[in-house]
């Protein structure tokens, strides 16, 4: 059971941080998938990690491997957490490419082995990326860059 314990807890991580988007989502207009609303993205994306957390809960009681949960990657943790939180309350400010640049900055950082230049190609590339998709493709009305920046 202890192996199972491992994947029970990311299987209830994976729910609770679903379920907080997908609540979330309801304080927006969810829209359709033609005409996607600003709450669209969170309830796809907390349907998404509920759906992944019970699968993961369910191999757990299903595998029953052994192994013990291990050392908590405390960097990793800190710097995922500060890059979503930095992400949260700037994008209005600074707006969409500086705000998305620094959190997958902070995100790509918080590998093992992480290095500065290949984490800032990372950045750069996922944010050209994610300018391209939503901003263009999808065209959706989100700021290149904010009030904050002048």
């Amino acid at each position: 059971m202890h192996g199972a314990r491992k994947d029970l807890l990311a299987g209830a991580v994976f729910v609770i941080f679903g379920l907080a988007f997908a609540i979330t989502s309801s304080t927006y207009e969810v829209g359709s998938a033609l005409r996607m609303g600003p709450g669209y993205f969170p309830l796809v994306l907390g349907s998404v990690l509920v759906l992944l957390g019970i699968l993961i809960a369910v191999k757990g009681f299903v595998a029953g491997d052994t192994g013990e949960l291990g050392p908590v990657p405390w960097k990793a943790t800190v710097l995922i957490v500060a890059a979503l939180l930095f992400f949260g309350f700037t994008v209005r400010g600074l707006g969409m490419v500086p705000s998305l640049l620094v959190a997958v900055f902070l995100t790509a950082l918080a590998g093992r082995n992480a290095r500065v230049i290949p984490s800032a190609v990372i950045a750069a590339s996922l944010t050209a990326l994610s300018i391209l998709i939503f901003v263009i493709v999808l065209q959706l009305r989100l700021p290149y860059f904010g009030p904050w920046l002048g």
